[in-house]
């Protein structure tokens, strides 16, 4: 069986892909002319799973993404109090590239708007340092979060510099009201530099997810910025992250977000996933268009809004393979020393336990793979159960997720039995094609086991459950 979740980016990919609003930004040269016809998307869950559609290897500048990365750095090098002394943290509400501070304190407004990520580029390594010495600990930096090896575009730096006077205008603010020491033509520079770095979104998601992981790359297992830093980076990232559109964002989508004018967008929901999103095509915001309706779908069919607490508890997932012992009544049945695969789900149920599940199910059920020793083992398994005796419930997500799952094993013809005592699966079995079997859903392990292996049989397993 393979994974419905790649199936359902593509069709997410596949609803925004009509929508032709806004342009590519046209005050650099080389994003001017890019391809608007890309879009592409990624998630990577918190224990290193990627999934990803469309134009998923397309590299693209990272722009302002790397605002909230470089913000972490700074923390880490300088001290939050140090930079809490130089940036605030609080929403502008003005375009990202206005020449504005606070008027009280001289700070800019918060990292994610260009003064105060040139302020932030300032912090790097330490007040004295070359901008060569802060741009490879950037780059290393954003390597290590990516888990490759990224490199700068230069032809991207050269066509962003030679348009730079608004950025070196900023700059030199910095410096007239002491919130820069070093000069100012050279910390532009460096922070051009740093938006230059081409990714793809399957980077970008990888990074995302090393902030949802606490700053632990979820693959490499790395632990790449203090936990610390990370909500201080997802804190200003919910309310600052999408600049003057901030507030709809949250409201719409729930999850945060930074964007960039080469057309990406990141999301990182704490303790999940981390998400990216990439078309050229930018509203008056300075965001992508269609990647923005993606989060908004993303959000609203897979319940990723933060604000969402309809459900409190965690779910879990758990594999076991017991044997068939037949009865007394039925000596010779067919299942008779066959094996049989179950999965049970514990918790409230959301699109994370879901997925975990069917990745689950496609490890056991599915082809060997020979870089993962066992996967496969079990294809040959007389039935599959689904236990839902400790779920406590499923989210519309998770139950459409699990929903696809066991449609997709009875058109491999497998045997599916699901325990379901508190009735939390709600499938439709009209849905299912006449000629498909149907799951059996039964209201205890007994019944489970006797639709198996026959009336009076029993079952060899180390599970306790079961």
């Amino acid at each position: 069986m393979k994974s419905p979740i790649p199936d359902y980016l593509n069709a997410v990919l596949e609803r925004v892909r009509p929508i032709e609003d806004g342009e590519p930004a046209q005050y650099i040269k080389t994003l001017a002319n890019a391809d608007p016809s890309k879009l592409g998307v990624a998630l990577v869950m918190v224990d290193g799973n990627v999934y990803s559609a469309g134009d998923d290897d397309v590299e693209f500048s990272i722009q302002s993404i790397s605002k909230a990365f470089v913000y972490a750095i700074a923390i880490e090098d300088a001290g939050l109090e140090r930079v809490l002394d130089k940036i605030g943290v609080e929403p502008s509400g003005d375009a990202f590239n206005k020449l504005s501070l606070h008027r009280d304190n001289n700070r800019p407004m918060n990292p994610m708007i260009n003064a105060g990520a040139i302020a932030a580029h300032s912090l790097v390594v330490h007040p004295n340092a070359t901008a060569e010495e802060r741009t490879e600990r950037i780059l290393k930096t954003l390597s290590r979060l990516a888990g490759r090896t990224l490199y700068v575009d230069e032809e991207v730096y050269e066509a962003e510099l030679a348009d730079a006077d608004r950025n070196m205008g900023i700059g030199y603010m910095l410096k007239a009201a002491g919130i820069i020491s070093c000069r100012p033509a050279e910390v532009v520079q460096g922070y051009i530099r740093q938006c230059s770095i081409n990714v793809n979104v399957r980077d970008l998601a990888m990074m995302a997810a090393t902030l949802c992981n606490a700053g632990v790359n979820p693959v490499t297992g790395e632990t790449i910025m203090p936990a610390d830093s990370v909500r201080q980076v997802l804190s200003v990232m919910t309310t600052c992250g999408m600049y003057d559109a901030a507030g709809s964002w949250v409201s719409r989508v729930g999850i945060p977000a930074k964007s960039g004018v080469a057309g990406g967008i990141i999301g990182a929901l704490p303790g999940q996933v981390g998400i990216a999103a990439f078309s050229p095509k930018l509203n008056e915001r300075g965001n992508s268009v269609r990647a923005v309706a993606l989060f908004e779908h993303l959000s609203r069919d897979m319940g990723f809004h933060m604000m969402d607490v309809s459900q409190i508890a965690r779910a879990s997932v758990s594999t076991s393979v017991a044997k068939i012992v037949a009865g007394k009544q039925e000596p010779h049945h067919s299942n008779c020393d066959q094996r049989v695969v179950i999965f049970a789900l514990r918790g409230a149920v959301r699109f994370a336990g879901s997925e975990r599940l069917t990745r689950a199910i496609v490890r056991e059920l599915g082809e060997p793979d020979p870089n993962d020793p066992g996967s496969g083992e079990h294809r040959d398994a007389c039935a599959v159960v689904v236990s839902l005796r400790d779920a406590f419930s499923l989210n519309p997500v998770a139950r459409r997720v699990i929903h696809e799952s066991i449609k997709r094993l009875l058109a491999e013809d497998k045997t599916v039995v699901v325990i379901d005592p508190n009735s939390v699966l709600q499938m439709d079995v009209g849905s299912l094609s006449p000629s498909q079997q149907r799951p059996r859903v039964v209201q205890n392990e007994k019944q489970a086991r006797e639709f198996i292996g026959g009336a009076g049989c029993s079952a060899v397993t180390q599970s306790d459950n079961w």
